[in-house]
């Protein structure tokens, strides 16, 4: 019987150690798995911090860009603005250069009428009527921005006038005496300077 006992006890002791080694592999199984899923979780934190930081980098790349085409948008605009501005210029230019040059062919003739009706006589009707058309003339040339430089009893200035001759005088140093040519604006441009003689 006590080998029986014995048997038994034995028996028990390896289901013992059976049920220790289970309960080990198990544990030793359970940590494993704890392992695994903790380093899963670890990798899912990372993997979830990695596409943070892309979409923060995706986001700022964006943002970037938005601002690149805004600035280029910006100059472009500007760009335009400029050119539309410069060509507005060019065109006043061109339309003023041409009335200017058919002014300065004009201004002889405006000479020459004026010659004209100082050498004739007054009372007649043939005076009266060149008259006529050189004021209608004048009248035109004034509406299209054409200005006389008034100069007589004035100081010279070179912008304006050009002296021909300087005559001793009474007057003030550089006072214009008279007037050969009669000098012409077209708006805020001199056309032509005024022919003058001027006090020394």
């Amino acid at each position: 019987m006590e080998k029986r006992e014995d048997v038994i006890k034995e028996t028990e002791k390896i289901q013992e150690n059976d049920v220790k080694d289970e309960k080990e592999d198990i544990n030793v199984a359970t940590d494993k798995e704890e392992e695994e899923t903790e380093t899963a979780d670890e990798k899912d934190l990372v993997e979830d911090e990695a596409k943070d930081q892309e979409s923060v980098d995706e986001s700022a790349e964006l943002n970037q860009q938005i601002e690149d085409l805004n600035n280029k948008l910006m100059r472009l605009q500007a760009d335009f603005i400029n050119y539309k501005n410069r060509v507005e210029r060019e065109k006043k230019n061109i339309y003023s250069y041409a009335l200017e040059d058919i002014f300065s062919q004009l201004l002889p003739i405006l000479d020459n009428f004026e010659r004209a009706l100082n050498s004739m006589e007054k009372d007649n009707s043939y005076y009266e009527g060149i008259k006529m058309i050189y004021n209608q003339m004048l009248d035109v040339l004034k509406k299209n921005g054409l200005k006389e430089i008034d100069c007589l009893d004035k100081p010279f200035d070179p912008n304006f006038h050009h002296a021909v001759i300087t005559e001793d005088s009474d007057k003030e140093e550089g006072t214009i005496l008279e007037v050969f040519q009669k000098g012409y604006m077209l708006n805020d441009k001199v056309i032509r300077p005024s022919m003058v003689k001027v006090a020394k």
